[in-house]
């Protein structure tokens, strides 16, 4: 240690009485170096702090500005991206402007088309108030026919099947007519159509062929024996003396032919006529002489044929069964559709006449009034 490190005493003088003898004071070797060896390491420290920060703060500052240049890549691709967006809406803007025109042109020919329709739609509307079509009134005559004759047939021949025959064909040529003011003589048409094929015998078919079979029949029906009376003869003395003249006398009837022969011959002939007339009725729909044929059949059986035969009890069971296959039943009340077709005929006409009138009578006053 160099002398100025070393502390000053103080010179005693000469004269001057000596100090009291102090110990003398130990060397600070040991707490200087330890504060030396602390502000060492406290600049240390201070200088890797120092250094430290500066590192963060160079590597923030990279950082930083590779953001910015992210930062700015992203903004020139926005607004790249917002040029394009503009000039899209441009174009947008365009194409809506020329849409708009497009569409309000559009808008005018559909008004012009619906005025056009509209005027179609009158014109077509005058003509079918001005007059029916000549095809309408061939199919409107033609129907008028075919129910004057389905009406006439059912009145003079009783004939329902070929009456509703008449009335289909009917319905079916004025479904053909372009008019709908007809629709309800349609309906009146179906309505007496119905009633007639009500009004026929289900068993009509099988009847007439059981009538057929019964006069085919016919010739193997047994009749009555004539000789032999019914009843069981009395065993009296006279009917004894009557039997014993019957065996030497014998009275008979003698005009071209056996007895036998003629009298059956002419039953066949009258059952069979009486068999015949019945189908007649049956086909004519005429129930009162149906049903009386029937029981003159019925009384020539009980009467000339005999009633032990089967073939005759087969006939009687099946005469019975046809009593009850036209029953009586009121005739069908007809002329309806007929008088509701002529009437709207004639309302038509009436209006055809009007509007025929007040166009002629408006063209007369024009002529008129030119100078």
């Amino acid at each position: 240690m160099s002398n100025a490190d070393q502390p000053n005493e103080p010179v005693a003088s000469a004269g001057a009485r000596p100090d009291p003898v102090r110990p003398p004071r130990a060397a600070p070797a040991s707490g200087s170096l330890a504060l030396a060896l602390l502000l060492s390491l406290l600049a240390v420290g201070v200088s890797g702090y120092a250094s430290w920060r500066q590192w963060q703060q160079m590597r923030g500052s990279a950082a930083d500005s590779r953001e910015m240049a992210a930062l700015q890549r992203r903004v020139g691709a926005l607004e790249a991206t917002l040029s394009s967006v503009s000039g899209q809406s441009a174009s947008l803007d365009q194409r809506l402007s020329d849409a708009a025109q497009v569409n309000r042109s559009l808008r005018e020919e559909l008004l012009s088309q619906d005025e056009r329709t509209r005027n179609l739609e009158d014109a077509v509307a005058k003509l079918a108030e001005k007059s029916l079509s000549g095809h309408d009134a061939t199919l409107l005559d033609e129907t008028e026919s075919l129910l004057r004759m389905a009406n006439e047939r059912y009145t003079l021949f009783h004939d329902a099947q070929g009456a509703a025959a008449a009335y289909a064909l009917a319905d079916q040529t004025l479904a053909a007519v372009n008019d709908g003011a007809f629709s309800g003589v349609r309906q009146s048409i179906d309505a007496e159509r119905e009633a007639l094929v009500r009004s026929q015998p289900a068993s009509r078919v099988s009847a007439l062929q059981q009538l057929t079979e019964l006069r085919s029949g016919l010739a193997a029906w047994p009749l009555k024996p004539l000789d032999n009376p019914g009843s069981t003869p009395s065993q009296g003395v006279w009917a004894r003396i009557l039997h014993a003249l019957a065996g030497v006398i014998s009275v008979q009837r003698d005009h071209g032919a056996p007895l036998a022969v003629a009298d059956a011959r002419f039953a066949r002939e009258l059952t069979e006529l009486d068999l015949a007339h019945a189908q007649a009725a049956l086909l004519a729909y005429d129930g009162s002489a149906y049903a009386a044929a029937l029981r003159r059949v019925q009384e020539s059986l009980s009467t000339r044929f005999d009633d032990s035969a089967p073939a005759v009890r087969q006939a009687r069971a099946t005469l019975r069964q046809l009593a009850a296959v036209l029953p009586p039943a009121a005739p069908v009340q007809l002329g309806a559709a007929l008088g509701e077709l002529r009437n709207l005929r004639a309302v038509h006409a009436l209006k055809q006449g009007v509007d025929g009138t007040a166009p002629a009578a408006a063209a007369t006053a024009a002529g008129r009034a030119r100078p």
